[in-house]
């Protein structure tokens, strides 16, 4: 494909260039007004600048060129790429061009506008993760990355297998950080976030795990002596699971029940939720908790509230050693961004999804394949 910018006065003088020069089967990916000559910024002139492509290999016509919403691609330029002898010097050049169009396609995703430089089906794609809140440098990224799939193979495949190819890209980008549950590699298992998310029930569904599914010795530490009735239901899971709990006012108090329990496998603790916005929140749980003992800590995130407001979160909390993020309500919404978002801007992974109230069924251990599924609408249902 050769790839070539124009500059003349209006757009029939442009396409003008663009016939004689690359003929009738070229296309144009992008035009724009321009400003030249003049002195002093006066007395300018406008014109137009065009960006315009024709695959090399395919006959040029005589027809005249035309404005497409999408990139085009010749079937001979698709064999070329799908064979498996390029020449070097070939594969370099239409690694350049890929790399043109990404720069292209960059362009326009930072300012807002359609990426109508894609394939259909990458339009397609482009949209959805924009839907899905996908922070525009990440989308930018993921199409990048689908868009030389689509080149490498022939430029002619299907909706689900630009799909398939986002997941894969979405699974390697999120693969470099930890997921998983608790990791049994710490005694002490702290849950921290702001009010209303569900910190109590997901601490139920955790314990339910270890015991059930791990055979561990389990034991509750609870801080949240703020809200009415939060002692008394972790008091009723307690009793459920057969675990003793110990309930903590002070520092004093959670060194007395840690060493109540040294004995045991995990000691889970649960925090008061509070208002994220006022920082004497984590100043008293840093009164309270010993973050200096051997503990795992996890953020409690609810996937129905704004990500401005979970960024502030994760802002705020920052004084605490935070390990994983754990998502709740993820049956109570349709937009998953967050979950790709978050990680990478504050470098944390994922101990756990949570999709609905029910001890200890509603919870799974998140690891990026579980992630990208829920993404895309195939794995609501809590398959993996």
């Amino acid at each position: 494909m050769k790839i070539k910018k124009y500059t003349a006065s209006s757009m029939p003088a442009a396409m003008k260039q663009v016939r004689e020069e690359l003929g009738g089967d070229a296309v144009i990916l992008n035009s724009r007004i321009i400003h030249f000559g003049g002195v002093f910024g006066l007395f300018r002139k406008k014109g137009i600048e065009v960006l315009a492509a024709v695959d090399p290999i395919q006959e040029h016509s005589t027809a005249s060129a035309r404005v497409p919403d999408k990139i085009t691609i010749s079937k001979s330029a698709a064999k070329i790429m799908k064979d498996q002898q390029i020449p070097e010097e070939k594969e370099s050049k239409i690694l350049q061009e890929i790399s043109e169009l990404k720069a292209l396609m960059r362009t326009q995703t930072e300012t807002g506008r359609p990426v109508s430089i894609l394939p259909n089906p990458l339009q397609t794609l482009a949209a959805f993760l924009k839907k899905q809140e996908i922070d525009y440098k990440i989308r930018e990224e993921l199409l990048a990355s689908v868009l030389g799939t689509w080149y490498r193979t022939g430029a002619n495949a299907s909706a689900s297998e630009v799909e398939n190819w986002a997941k894969e890209a979405i699974e390697k980008r999120l693969s470099g950080m930890s997921y998983g549950g608790v990791s049994f590699k710490k005694k002490y298992v702290n849950v921290i976030g702001p009010t209303g998310v569900g910190k109590t029930t997901t601490l139920a569904k955790i314990a339910a795990e270890c015991v059930l599914n791990h055979q561990k010795k389990v034991a509750f530490i609870t801080t949240d002596t703020y809200r009415i009735g939060a002692i008394e239901q972790l008091k009723t899971y307690a009793n459920i699971l057969g675990v003793p709990i110990e309930v903590c006012y002070s520092k004093e108090d959670f060194k007395a029940a840690a060493d109540k329990f040294h004995e045991y496998d995990v000691v889970l603790i649960d925090t008061a939720g509070r208002n994220f916005r006022n920082r004497k929140y984590v100043d008293d749980l840093k009164q309270i908790i010993d973050f200096d003992r051997e503990m795992e800590t996890f953020l409690v995130l609810s996937l129905t509230a704004k990500q401005l407001d979970m960024e502030e979160i994760c802002k705020q909390f920052s004084l605490v050693p935070i390990d994983k993020f754990i998502f709740t309500k993820t049956d109570e919404t349709s937009v998953y961004g967050a979950l790709i978002n978050l990680p990478e801007k504050f470098s944390r992974g994922i101990a756990y999804l949570s999709n609905g109230q029910d001890v200890p069924d509603d919870l799974l251990s998140a690891e990026p394949a579980q992630i990208a599924k829920l993404l895309f609408g195939d794995g609501k249902d809590g398959s993996s």
